[in-house]
């Protein structure tokens, strides 16, 4: 089959999957959106990050954990601001700490010290109570804990953190309290630029004292997927036109020693065009990637504890190993339960909010934050759009195991391609859009081949499977539209063969042992019969009748007839001692051959049908095969599949009238390829057929002296002798003037 004809073939299901390609392209493209596929995306995130994580513990930020010891040491939260002060004065003054953030805000005063009460009842009940003024004048500084944190606090690099909301309280109500940072993007520096950034409503900042003592602030704020997990947080949020920084960036912006902050665009994002989108932030030399929201992903290192632990307590109480926090930076958080700072990431359901940070700021000092920007979507479709055609086009011509392994390759190339780009250049392409839509497109070819192609296939096979060997089914099913049952008639080639004195030998054998005797000469007979191409007409008890050319066409009908016939004379020598390790007599059978016009279909009744020949030329094969015994051969051919095998030599035997025919046709006994004939082989023909003509010419004697010479030189080929005693007869009688050299037999 041509290479188009075969692909017009598989047209349908070439056109499903084109149609998979491109629903599975609309979703990568962001025209149509699949929750599912999603879903399954975020599922082979969290594999790919999980296998890749560096693991091990990055010493260059420390984690100063409210734990459950500390709130056992300290009181409950929130702790005294002076608690808090003299955690701040240990950590630069006692560890020689080099940046301290705070994963945690300051929105209301502190009033646990009582002064708010003494100062009223300073205003009010004891105004003139010179001496309780004068002591609480004394008293105010120690007991003023707000001012405590915030003169701790000036001077040092302390970065202190605020929460947005975008969403009202559940009352209705917009929360705007405390002390906002100064904002790292003025009011329209984004104008015209399409940029999806999170947007507040209200926030939860730091009173204001204390954000004016600090060096800056940044919000923790998070932003989980549909699914509940962390694994991007926003670079930047938006609060009324004003755009503010992440903890992690203005951490690594201190700690780096960059005022500033810039936006980072590729140099075909221009404002007001197609794609004008923000890529990266750049803080001094270091690159953060952002997404089309500004969110950069979570790079995290490994699980909890990925980052050196100390408990607050040990800080403030000077407990702390010094080597662990000089020189560090130091993030200020919860891990206790009871405080609500855990949240669900990739890595386990419950993880530190601090530690999320903390991942962040090292992925920034590293450059080390994977990118996924808007472009990476031209990378994805090319994939898409590669696999697809692959599968598209190569599925539908292969076998199943072919299509499975050209299925597992091209899963594992997609797969190793995503990785290597994730690994090797920290660019996150998706995967599940394209693992999925190969998985489909397997799916649907192998249904469609199944419930489709191959319900031909079985119809093909329970049409003529009883007949002809399963290969030619597979070559009826590439063109199953063009096989029916219907009658035609077409040149074939019909053989017959029959074993010889099978009555003799069923006479001799138990039918347990005529059954296997039968079983063991026809199964490898049949087997031949298939392994030529033959169609089995019938088994008509001793005798097998078959023929060539339907329903599969063959040009080279009589040629396959012939060399099966040739096989099954070899294949029952073979046979011989394994019948008479049976204690079963030797089987001998005649082979009867013959090309001509024929009907062929399915024939019968209303009760019983069966796919057959019928016609002259299948009776005179049945009579050829009649003939074998009487002139001592294996086979014999008519002239028409003589002339349609030329390479063989053959034995001219005669020229016959059979039973039932006035015709006369001439039958041939086939030897071997001429090329192989051996010389005293081809002496003997040369001698016969000078005896054959001597005779036909009626040249009696002559015949007779060839004929007697050859059988004492082969007293095994009965031939001879039979066209002796032919010629004693015609002496007797001879057959007239315009005999034609034929013989007419009156038997079947």
């Amino acid at each position: 089959m041509g290479f188009l004809e075969r692909y017009r073939k598989h047209g349908v299901r070439i056109g499903f999957s084109a149609a998979i390609v491109v629903f599975f392209a609309l979703h990568v493209t962001g025209v149509i959106k699949l929750g599912f596929v999603d879903t399954l995306e975020n599922i082979t995130y969290d594999t790919r990050l999980r296998f890749t994580m560096p693991g091990g513990v990055d010493d260059r930020i420390v984690i100063v954990d409210i734990d459950e010891k500390s709130l056992a040491a300290e009181g409950r939260w929130p702790w005294p601001r002076d608690t808090l002060a003299t955690l701040v004065n240990n950590s630069f003054d006692k560890y020689g700490l080099d940046l301290l953030g705070f994963d945690v805000t300051f929105v209301e005063p502190d009033e646990s010290s009582g002064l708010p009460v003494l100062e009223r009842l300073a205003a009010g009940a004891l105004s003139d109570n010179a001496a309780f003024k004068e002591r609480l004048g004394s008293l105010r500084p120690q007991l003023d804990r707000d001012q405590l944190f915030a003169d701790a606090l000036k001077d040092r690099r302390v970065i202190l953190g605020y929460f947005f909301n975008d969403s009202p309280a559940p009352d209705g109500s917009v929360q705007q309290i405390g002390l906002l940072p100064p904002p790292v993007f003025e009011e329209g520096t984004f104008q015209r630029r399409n940029i999806g950034f999170h947007k507040a409503k209200g926030y939860g900042a730091n009173l204001p004292f204390l954000q004016k003592s600090a060096l800056g602030a940044g919000f923790f704020s998070t932003s989980p997927d549909e699914d509940g997990l962390v694994r991007r947080v926003p670079m930047l949020w938006e609060f009324e036109g004003q755009y503010y920084e992440a903890l992690a960036v203005s951490l690594a912006r201190a700690y780096l020693g960059g005022n500033t902050i810039k936006a980072g665009y590729p140099p075909e994002s221009k404002p007001g065009t197609g794609y004008s989108g923000m890529e990266w932030l750049e803080l001094v030399d270091r690159r953060i990637p952002v997404d089309e929201r500004v969110q950069a992903l979570v790079p995290f290192r490994g699980p909890q504890g990925s980052f050196p632990y100390i408990s607050a307590t040990d800080v403030i109480r000077g407990n702390a190993d010094p080597d662990v926090l000089k020189g560090k930076i130091a993030i200020v958080g919860a891990s206790a339960k009871g405080l609500v700072d855990l949240r669900a990431t990739p890595l386990d359901a419950a993880y530190p909010g601090v530690e999320v940070h903390a991942n962040l700021l090292a992925g920034i000092l590293d450059n080390a934050i994977l990118e996924n920007p808007e472009y990476t979507v031209g990378g994805e479709l090319l994939i898409l759009l590669v696999s697809g055609l692959i599968m598209a086009l190569l599925l539908p011509v292969l076998s199943p195991l072919l299509a499975t392994a050209t299925t597992l390759t091209l899963l594992v190339l997609v797969c190793a391609v995503n990785i290597a780009t994730w690994v090797h250049i920290n660019f996150v392409l998706t995967l599940a859009p394209a693992v999925l839509m190969i998985l489909v497109m397997f799916l649907l070819n192998m249904s469609y081949g199944y419930f489709v192609e191959s319900r031909g296939k079985r119809q093909l096979a329970g049409l003529f499977g009883q007949y002809i060997p399963p290969e030619l089914v597979d070559e009826m099913n590439d063109h199953p539209e063009t096989y029916s049952l219907e009658g035609e008639s077409r040149e074939m080639t019909v053989l017959f063969t029959d074993v010889r004195g099978f009555t003799t030998i069923s006479e001799g054998l138990n039918p347990t042992d005529l059954t296997q005797l039968m079983n063991g000469f026809l199964t490898p007979m049949t087997e031949v019969i298939h392994s030529h191409r033959g169609t089995i007409d019938k088994y008509m008890g001793d005798a097998i009748m078959c023929f060539w050319g339907a329903p599969v066409h063959d040009v080279e009908h009589a040629r396959h007839a012939r060399n099966a016939a040739m096989s099954m004379i070899e294949k029952l020598h073979q046979l011989e001692d394994e019948f008479r390790a049976h204690g079963w007599p030797d089987i001998k059978i005649g082979v009867g051959l013959n090309t001509g016009l024929m009907n062929v279909g399915n024939m019968g009744s209303e009760f019983r049908m069966a796919y057959t020949v019928l016609g002259d030329a299948v009776n005179l094969g049945s009579r050829l095969e009649g003939l074998t015994k009487g002139y001592g051969v294996e086979v014999i051919v008519n002239e028409t599949t003589r002339a349609q095998v030329p390479e063989y030599a053959y034995r001219e035997l005669d020229r016959v009238r059979v039973k039932g025919k006035d015709e006369p046709v001439t039958i041939y006994e086939p030897i071997g390829l001429d090329r192989d004939l051996v010389s005293e082989d081809a002496d003997e023909l040369k001698l016969y057929n000078r005896a054959l003509r001597l005779y036909r010419n009626q040249e009696w004697d002559l015949a007779e002296i060839q004929f007697l010479n050859l059988h004492s030189r082969m007293p095994q080929r009965m031939l001879y002798s039979l066209y002796a005693e032919r010629i004693v007869h015609f002496r007797q009688s001879p057959p007239g003037d315009d005999w034609d050299g034929v013989f007419t037999h009156e038997t079947k």
